[in-house]
């Protein structure tokens, strides 16, 4: 038996009213709100907290695959999956796998490891897929757009949802795309990306998993799929694969309160299912962009046994409304700004980084053996490793310790107003861990005014400076959402 152990996802605590795009530039409002990732934020960040939400209560070392899918990597030339496995905790010796450039690379991802696990070469693999996708100021698809992501654990032990049938189609229409110079999404004219495209591929994927597993639409339980921008064509897809409008997931939770969010959209609606499933269940389940793939899901007395997870349900709830749409422009770096009145930030240590990335990327510290105190440095304190204990003034006496994991409390904290920070003021926090160990960091996810002594932070992976192409990821502390 193949299929999913587990699930997980992320949400932006961000989220902006549409109205507030057209309060800016004109036109027409769509209902509702859209998450927004915060400018620390981009599609590797939420990728990993999505992933350290369906790895919770599991052995992350036990893992032998990592795929990531995306339409907007950070990077057009490096793996970020090679750098994911370090804050995640994963073996060096595994199958690290990007997949891009499509709105289906969600579920490429997910075939891909199903494959991977059913021809025996990994005997479990986490599958990723996170968008942060821009659409034109003034236009409908900066509306629609919205940034989230979604994570599966896949094995063949204590599986809640085993895959027992997939089945893709390729097809070649250009409707929305972005090319390798462009910024923003581009789209093509709605009625013949819908009628030739959405409307003919996703009802023959899902015709082709039926026949394959040798079931009609009356023994389906859910049907997942993503939405175009036009919800109201979603429906239509259901009636035209011989569904109920009441099998069919429903699709307006996300859409009006977080967007579309690329090739994370269906596996998030997926979560969504998983939320609500019952064992028995069974669930067809497509994403599509560029043709479609489709596959039957069957739930298992296991789900019952899956504690809860943040999801879709807790993250939708956890949110902030933005105050205005400046913010957003200046988050996604759309307008320049005065430059800060500081000396220019160092340059990214690129030696430093990768002999130290295993404190900085993976946030491992070190335990002392003789007295049991917990300490961490990221480097700013000290030129080299932690020699002697703080505790006891033992020298080299040392065992590895993970931080990552454990949550803190604020031990005291400074906002900077004059500090070189898009979103100020600039709060920085000294934490203290739960088993011992204090460290500072930067707090995001905050709002200013509600930082105090004492405040419960856990840890979060993100981005801290762009430096010649180069994306510099740490850790920072926010708030328990």
């Amino acid at each position: 038996m193949v299929g999913i152990t587990s699930y997980g996802a992320y949400i932006p605590w961000h989220r902006m009213n549409r109205e507030d795009c057209v309060k800016a530039w004109g036109g027409f409002a769509m209902p509702g709100e859209r998450a927004v990732a915060y400018y620390d934020e981009d599609s590797l960040t939420m990728a990993v907290d999505a992933a350290r939400d369906a790895l919770a209560d599991f052995d992350s070392t036990k893992v032998d695959g990592l795929f990531f899918a995306t339409t907007s990597s950070p990077y057009r030339e490096k793996q970020c999956a090679a750098i994911m496995a370090w804050p995640l905790n994963l073996r060096n010796n595994i199958r690290s796998v990007d997949v891009s450039t499509s709105l289906k690379s969600g579920t490429s991802a997910l075939a891909l490891a199903v494959d991977s696990i059913k021809a025996g070469t990994l005997n479990s693999a986490l599958v990723t897929a996170a968008d942060l996708r821009l659409g034109a100021p003034a236009g409908m698809l900066e509306q629609q757009v919205g940034d989230g992501a979604a994570a599966f654990l896949l094995g063949r032990e204590n599986v809640i949802a085993e895959i027992i049938g997939m089945y893709s189609v390729a097809d070649e229409l250009v409707g929305t795309w972005r090319s390798s110079e462009d910024f923003y999404l581009r789209s093509w004219e709605d009625r013949m990306i819908m009628d030739e495209g959405y409307a003919k591929i996703l009802p023959e994927a899902m015709a082709g998993v039926l026949k394959l597993c040798e079931l009609t639409p009356k023994d389906i339980t859910k049907v997942v799929f993503d939405p175009p921008a036009d919800a109201r064509r979603h429906g239509k897809v259901v009636s035209q694969a011989g569904f109920e409008p009441g099998q069919a997931q429903d699709i307006y939770g996300l859409y009006l309160n977080v967007g579309i969010t690329g090739s994370a959209m269906a596996p998030m609606m997926l979560v969504a299912a998983l939320e609500d499933a019952k064992p028995g269940d069974k669930i067809l389940f497509a994403g599509s962009g560029d043709g479609a793939d489709a596959f039957i899901l069957q739930v298992t007395d296991q789900i019952t046994k899956l504690k809860p997870r943040r999801g879709i349900k807790q993250n939708l709830v956890s949110k902030r409304v933005m105050a205005n749409y400046n913010d957003y422009m200046r988050w996604r770096d759309m307008v320049p700004l005065e430059a800060a009145r500081r000396p220019d930030k160092q340059h990214i240590r690129l030696s430093a980084n990768w002999r130290e990335r295993k404190q900085l990327l993976g946030l491992w510290g070190v335990k002392c053996l003789k007295c049991g105190t917990p300490q961490y440095d990221n480097g700013a304190a000290t030129t080299g490793p932690i020699r002697i204990c703080a505790g006891c003034q033992a020298q080299d006496a040392f065992e590895d310790y993970p931080f990552a994991h454990r949550k803190a409390t604020v031990f005291s904290y400074t906002q900077d107003n004059l500090a070189p920070v898009i979103d100020p003021p600039a709060s920085v926090v000294l934490v203290e861990f739960e088993g011992g160990g204090r460290a500072f960091f930067d707090l995001t996810d905050r709002d200013p005014a509600k930082v105090e002594i004492g405040m419960p932070v856990e840890m979060t992976f993100r981005k801290l400076q762009l430096d010649r192409g180069i994306t510099n990821y740490f850790w920072k502390a926010r708030p328990i959402r």
